[in-house]
């Protein structure tokens, strides 16, 4: 069992760490142009399918991570947000929806919105601030209750956990660590193969993806391994340390950026600490300031006008409650509770999917009626 000042050096690494990943998450986002609603744009406007091969190597690589890691005895989605037994699929269905519209009122998800913080976007300071104080009215506020009382309602259990792997292992018999690895094998060739089935698939962008997909399975070990005590010197109960669900946590944005705010207006409350994932999102505009500024690319930018702050301030509280009703965004969820082959992920990306171009066609819509 580690000292309290063993503990405390322990968390320094953890947190550390984690603002590291979050960097390079947005020093290869904003030199690579990485992003959820860009890449679905892309396909609704134009056709061009680059964007979303980068996303789907991303998702590959974290899936084959994941589970080897698993195979290894390293992490579980067992102790992760996404591998219980309940399906919430109507909480997942309506809160992946409305990050989906969200993300492209506010001209990119929480993810891409941080690295064009760290370019100089005073928008999306902005929207970082709304998704933050919506997502916590979410999860502790008014719009908390109304989800408890409505969409958490409507679920079901599964007789073993909700991951592809768990609960082939319970159907099957073998060993989780045996059939995990040849899983993730099977489903990360699969993905890999249509990345690359095409010219565009073989590029920066696409490249850029794996190396995300790889920042989404170093966050699993670090909280997952790295983050893990068999019994706190507190509780002398396992923990994982420095996550706000006291699970395993990887990248994801909408919760830490309301925890965030949390810790900065209590921030003389002692028992307001920084967490993996707080800091993971403030590695994030770091990386991608530090790539603005050394390619000088930096420029400051503000609201268009009237109607573009109505549309990013609706986004951005979609966003908020959105990303807290289906436990994730379109990192947590869509690489993250992929990486995992979770049922509740695989709804909820799918709802943010139908969501964005839902929101996609309003807005061509709109257009064509203005123009």
């Amino acid at each position: 069992m580690p000292t309290a000042e063993e503990l405390e050096a322990h968390l320094r690494l953890l947190l550390a760490g984690a603002f590291v990943i979050g960097a390079a998450f947005g020093a290869i986002s904003q030199r690579t142009h990485f992003c959820t609603m860009g890449a679905l744009a892309d396909v609704f406007a134009f056709g061009d399918r680059t964007r979303l091969r980068a996303w789907v190597a991303a998702v590959a690589v974290a899936v084959l991570g994941f589970h080897l890691m698993v195979g290894l005895g390293w992490v579980r989605a067992a102790d992760s947000l996404y591998g219980g037994t309940r399906v919430g699929w109507l909480s997942a269905i309506v809160g992946g929806a409305m990050f989906g519209l969200g993300m492209v009122l506010a001209s990119g998800c929480a993810a891409r919105n941080l690295v064009r913080l760290g370019g100089g976007s005073l928008k999306s300071l902005v929207v970082v601030l709304v998704v933050g104080a919506s997502g916590f009215a979410a999860m502790k506020g008014v719009s908390a209750v109304l989800r408890v009382a409505s969409v958490d309602r409507v679920g079901f259990e599964l007789p073993a956990g909700q991951d592809a792997a768990g609960a082939l292992a319970a159907a099957t018999g073998l060993p989780l660590q045996t059939l995990a690895p040849w899983l993730g094998a099977a489903v990360a060739a699969a993905l890999l193969a249509w990345v690359l089935a095409r010219p565009e698939g073989r590029g920066r962008e696409v490249a850029g993806g794996a190396a995300i997909g790889v920042l989404v399975v170093a966050a699993w070990w670090l909280s997952g391994r790295l983050g893990f005590v068999p019994e706190h010197p507190e509780t002398l109960e396992p923990a994982f340390l420095a996550t706000n669900s006291r699970r395993m946590e990887s990248l994801s944005l909408v919760a830490p950026l309301a925890w965030g705010l949390d810790w900065l207006l209590f921030f003389s409350d002692s028992r307001k600490t920084l967490t993996i994932g707080i800091c993971s999102a403030a590695g994030i505009v770091a990386g991608s300031a530090a790539v603005a500024l050394a390619t000088r690319s930096f420029r400051w930018q503000g609201f268009a006008g009237t109607e573009d702050t109505a549309g990013h301030l609706v986004g951005a509280v979609l966003m908020g409650t959105g990303g807290v009703t289906a436990l994730g965004c379109t990192v947590g969820q869509g690489i993250a509770g992929l990486s995992t082959l979770s049922a509740h992920s695989a709804i909820a990306v799918s709802a943010m999917v139908l969501g964005g171009f839902a929101g996609l066609a309003l807005q061509r819509r709109r257009i064509e009626r203005c123009g």
